[in-house]
């Protein structure tokens, strides 16, 4: 296993700008939630921070708007057939418009001070993995990265001394929580999770829970895939597998509380017996400001938090039986190889089915489950050697979750 020492004066050194210059940004995910909130910070401090390449999918009309408020060098879209439209767009501005996947890695791999990799899903893989193999230092907030090819992702890190900073919030404040030199002193991190919508639901009633009722997350606004895994808890259980490959800790040392008012984000516990914790408004502007700013300290315009007026700070271990998608994933990563890439991909297909109507709330799971089991027997667990070998276990699992979705979205019906 990889495992990074996350203290400041680590090697490598963190890539810092010019004397006087701002520190020059590439944004992958350019016009998602992330990538917005990270132009937020941008814009606020344009002496500090200037977007270097800015990088999306099919949002023709959301990059243009974001190129031309920011001027960034270059502007580039995942699809192909948009490159003359963003082209045309952006003509007479003096951005350099390209599009395709190629564009796309040479984006991701042109020289940057910090790359913050927000793409969401697994077409965020290969550019991120692009800006590793580049030695760049990454800001990381695609998921996939980990989940699907955590060994390889992190092995390649090391390999090309790209420094990795975690963006999460979960990630970022146990980052923070790591004392310089102290690392084998870690006992246990902890990882806290609001609950969702259906923290204290029965099952009869998340049995008929519907899309609209699961994507009313009650502290953040997320894209519709988080915030149905959030409902699920799997989103917790991707971020335990994500802690597992970033810090080089044992799935056993690391749990999971829920914490309603989410202002705890993550906890480091140490052999003394000491407890570090990260708090924050639940603001996704908090852990991108450090990321941005790195090693040093910045400002972000979030709420500052007033213990006192908050008065209590409740927290509880989760249920596996109401949740049993958590426990899925503690499954895969005991598992390792390929299993947390089935897990993904069957995720998926099954928040897909379910924001359809083809399947209910708490076939998600099911749905999961039975695409594990097949896919394990299927073989499908082995370490992939390479990118190549996920992306097949990764068709490989959506196969499988497709022939097994019929089955259930019957049972719905």
């Amino acid at each position: 296993m990889v495992s990074f020492d996350f203290s400041p004066d680590a090697e490598p050194p963190f890539a810092m700008p010019a004397a006087g210059g701002p520190r020059r940004i590439t944004l992958l995910g350019a016009t998602g939630s992330i990538g917005r909130s990270t132009l937020d910070l941008v814009g606020r401090e344009p002496e500090r921070f200037r977007i270097e390449s800015m990088v999306a999918g099919r949002d023709l009309a959301g990059l243009v708007a974001a190129a031309r408020t920011f001027r960034p060098a270059r502007a580039v879209l995942a699809e192909p057939s948009l490159h003359g439209a963003l082209k045309d767009a952006l003509s007479g501005t003096g951005i350099a418009a390209a599009a395709g996947p190629e564009a796309v890695l040479e984006a991701a791999s042109a020289p940057a001070d910090l790359v913050v990799a927000a793409i969401v899903g697994a077409a965020g893989l290969g550019p991120t993995l692009a800006a590793v193999h580049a030695g760049l230092p990454i800001a990381l907030a695609t998921k996939e990265c980990l989940v699907a090819a955590g060994r390889l992702f992190m092995a390649a890190a090391a390999r090309h001394k790209a420094r990795i900073l975690p963006l999460d919030s979960e990630h970022n404040a146990i980052f923070q929580g790591f004392e310089a030199g102290n690392a084998a002193a870690v006992e246990r991190i902890v990882l806290t999770a609001s609950g969702g919508p259906f923290r204290t639901a029965t099952i009869a009633e998340m049995a008929r829970a519907t899309p609209e009722q699961a994507l009313k997350h009650p502290n953040y606004a997320m894209g519709s895939r988080i915030t149905i895994d959030s409902a699920t808890l799997l989103n917790k259980g991707l971020e335990v597998i994500e802690a597992h490959h970033l810090f080089g800790i044992p799935g056993d040392r690391i749990d999971v509380l829920v914490h309603p008012q989410q202002l705890v984000h993550g906890m480091v516990a140490y052999g003394d017996g000491s407890l570090v914790a990260g708090l924050a408004a639940p603001d996704m502007r908090t852990p991108i400001a450090h990321c941005l700013n790195w090693p040093d300290r910045g400002r972000a315009p979030t709420r500052r938090l007033d213990l006192g007026e908050i008065g209590t700070l409740t927290f509880e271990k989760p249920d596996l039986v109401r949740f049993p998608a958590l426990a899925l994933a503690y499954r895969a990563l005991a598992a390792g190889g390929g299993a947390s890439a089935v897990l993904n991909a069957a995720d998926e297909i099954a928040v897909a089915a379910f924001l359809a109507r083809r399947i209910g709330f708490l076939d998600i799971a099911r749905l999961v489950e039975t695409t594990l089991d097949r896919a394990s027997a299927a073989g499908l667990f082995a370490e992939p050697a390479d990118l190549e070998a996920v992306a097949m276990v990764d068709t490989q699992a959506r196969r499988l979750a497709d022939e097994i979705l019929p089955h259930l979205a019957a049972k719905t019906g």
